[in-house]
C-alpha cells in the first residue's frame, strides 16, 4: 500500500506547487514586468490617490458632470463586486418601462437636444459596468455640462474631442470616450478658467 501512495503524495505534492504556487509567480511576474498598469487594474490616479479604473464605469450624476452608460448592477449602481447585465430581453415590458424612463429622463435633462438620445445613454452594457460612451453620446450632452459649468460650449466639445479613443487595431469597436478620464478633464479646465 505504501508503495502506491508514496508516489501518489510526491505527484500531488509537485503538480501543487508547480500550479498553484510557481505557475501564478511566473504569471505574475511577467505581467508586472510587461504590463504593470493593466496587471494593478489600470487604475486612473488623481493627486497621488487612486480615483478609479479605466475600465469600471462610474456613476457621475450631476449637471456639471457627464453621465455614462446607465448600470445594471445591484444593491447599487456600478457596483463591480456584482458585475452582468439585467437579463431582460428587448421586447420584455420591464425592460422597455426602464429604457423609456430613461429616454424621458434625458430628454428632460437636455432640452436643447432635438435628435435621438443615442441608445448607450438609455440602455446598460452586458456588464453593467461600461465606463465608455460613443463620442455621439458625449457630444449630447456638450450643451448640459457647459451650461452647468459656465462654460463654453466650444471649449467643452473640444475636450470632448480631445479624448476620443479610436477603433482597437484602427478597426475593432467604434470610437469611444472614457467618462472618468473626461471627467477628470472637465475639472482640470474649470479650474483654468
Amino acid at each position: 500500500m505504501v508503495k502506491i501512495i508514496r508516489p501518489l503524495l510526491v505527484i500531488f505534492g509537485g503538480l501543487s506547487l508547480l500550479t498553484g504556487l510557481a505557475y501564478p509567480l511566473v504569471t505574475t511576474g511577467i505581467a508586472q514586468a510587461v504590463f504593470p498598469a493593466q496587471a494593478n487594474g489600470s487604475l486612473i490616479e488623481k493627486d497621488g490617490k487612486a480615483v478609479g479604473s479605466r475600465l469600471i464605469g462610474q456613476n457621475f450624476s450631476g449637471e456639471q458632470y457627464f453621465w455614462g452608460r446607465p448600470s445594471a448592477t445591484s444593491p447599487m449602481p456600478y457596483n463591480a463586486g456584482n458585475s452582468g447585465g439585467s437579463n431582460l430581453g428587448p421586447t420584455n415590458k420591464a425592460q422597455l418601462d426602464a429604457v423609456k424612463g430613461n429616454v424621458d429622463n434625458i430628454r428632460k435633462a437636455h432640452p436643447t437636444q432635438t435628435g435621438p438620445v443615442p441608445v448607450d445613454l438609455v440602455t446598460a452594457s452586458g456588464s453593467g459596468l461600461d465606463p465608455e460612451i460613443s463620442v455621439a453620446s458625449a457630444y449630447y450632452q456638450v450643451d448640459r455640462v457647459a451650461a452647468a459649468r459656465k462654460l463654453p460650449a466650444t471649449a467643452v466639445r473640444k475636450l470632448v474631442d480631445d479624448h476620443i479613443i479610436g477603433e482597437t487595431f484602427g478597426l475593432l469597436g467604434e470610437p469611444r470616450v472614457n467618462v472618468l478620464e473626461l471627467n477628470l478633464a472637465l475639472d482640470q479646465l474649470a479650474r483654468k478658467v
